[in-house]
Formats: structure tokens, sequence, C-alpha cells
């Protein structure tokens, strides 16, 4: 039976499952609204960008991307990214919706294609005993348990939430399973790839967080980043089977909520 004093939370779109599959999904179905020339210059420009999300960032650039200023919105993902790029080119809000919800009946098939994290559902596996999983994400349900069982995390995960509705949802997500602050009896360490949906209403209260990003944002101030999550495996067992509070974040102002939110899972 897993511990329930110790919770590791992960995201799941860019965190669990990873790869560009579905974003390039969401980009050909948002295409489909637009008049064929515009259609394809659409897809060129998201294409190249989708690519280019998560790469390093060049010398000289700003972390977040980009040359706006820093209260600039920037697309936090690649959905977010292909949503910016499809408003400019002309797509209206039903056609987003209609293509957001394609890309994810297509999640996990040869259209969307998704991969896990090298060794992840033997990590997981190995510490389901000590900790509870719980995966959270502002995703619908659609295929989302057939693509867990793909990536090997089928019955790994003590629970699995959709639509959660992140930054703002997150709270629920913490007092359902009793972590209040850093100070409680719950202690918690969050994982994915967007600081302002997975992890910094977890840093609000006290608790570890763990940024998988290669170009993290200049507010962003996670416990731990890294490029990649196998990365974090070695941190990940010694947090889990430390006997006391391993690096916890400290709730600061920077670690405040933000009001965005992204189809992102």
């Amino acid at each position: 039976m897993s511990r329930t004093d110790t919770l590791l939370l992960l995201d799941f779109d860019g965190t669990v499952a990873v790869g560009h599959g579905p974003v390039h999904a969401y980009a050909r179905a948002a295409a489909r609204s637009l008049a064929p020339a515009a259609a394809a210059a659409f897809l060129a420009e998201a294409t190249v960008a989708v690519e280019a999300v998560g790469a390093p960032a060049r010398a000289g650039e700003r972390a977040g991307g980009g040359s706006r200023s820093a209260d600039a919105l920037l697309p936090l993902d690649g959905y977010d990214l292909v949503r910016v790029l499809a408003e400019q080119h002309g797509v209206g809000p039903l056609a987003l919706s209609a293509a957001y919800l394609a890309s994810r009946h297509a999640l996990g098939t040869d259209d969307a294609p998704v991969s896990a994290p090298a060794g992840l559902a033997a990590v997981v596996a190995e510490l389901r005993t000590e900790a509870t999983v719980v995966l959270a994400t502002n995703a619908p349900g659609i295929r989302l348990r057939p693509t867990l069982a793909a990536l090997g995390l089928g019955g790994l995960l003590d629970a699995v939430l959709t639509d959660v509705g992140k930054p703002a949802g997150m709270a629920a997500v913490l007092d359902r399973f009793g972590a209040g602050d850093a100070r409680g009896p719950v202690r918690v360490l969050s994982i994915g790839d967007v600081w302002a949906n997975d992890l910094a209403p977890v840093a609000a209260r006290g608790h570890a967080t763990a940024l998988i990003s290669r170009r993290p944002p200049p507010e962003a101030r996670p416990t731990w980043t890294v490029p990649e999550l196998p990365e974090l495996y070695p941190v990940l067992r010694d947090w889990v089977r430390a006997d006391g509070r391993t690096h916890p974040a400290h709730p600061t102002d920077t670690a405040r909520v933000p009001a965005r939110v992204t189809s992102e899972g």
C-alpha cells in the first residue's frame, strides 16, 4: 500500500508523455479550418516552432523565448504555442477547441505518438509502495488510460486526475491528499514541464518541485531543474526515502500562483 505522507505529483504532457506528436496533430486539425494556402503557411510556421519547443536557449536569448517584455504572455508549451500561431493565422476559438479535442482522440496513435522517458515505469514501480503517486493533468480523459498503459504505467498510479484546471485547480488536488503547507504531515514533490501550471501552486505552499526544462522561464523557482526526467531519478529516490524534509521549497512572493491556464496535460 502506498504511503500517504509522501505525495508525488506527475504532470502528463511533456513529463510522463514526451514527444511533439499530439501538438503536431493539434496544428494539423486547426489547419483544416483554413483555406489551402493559409493552412500551408500556418503549418509550415507551426512545425518549425513546435520542434524548437524545449530546445536550449541560444546565447543572449531570454530563457522564456522571444524578445517580448517579461510581462508579455509568452506561450507556456507546445499547445499554447500552436494556439497563438493559429489565432494569428485566423483560426477561430470554436475551430481551435475542436482541433484540440481531435488531437486528444489521436493521442498515442500513429497520428499523435508519444513515448515515456527512459526508465520511468521502473522507477515508479520501485517507489510506488513508498509514496502516493498521482498523475494530475489539465487534459481530458480521452485516450489517457490506454496511452498510460502503452507507456508502461498502467496500474502503477494511485490516482489519475483529469481536467484539473491548473494552476488554480492544483489547490484542490493538494487539499484532496491532505497536503497543506510544508509544515504539515504530508510532503509533496511536484514534477512537471510548466512552472506556472505544474509547480508554482505547489511551491507556494512550501513543497518541493522539479522543473523538466531546457529553457526555464525567468520567474521559475523550482527546487530542482533538469533538462530530462531521467536525470531526476537519483534525486527522486533520495527524496522519497529521506526521513526528513529533503530540500523543501520555501514560499516566497516569487512562488505566486499565476492566473494563466493552458490546455496541456
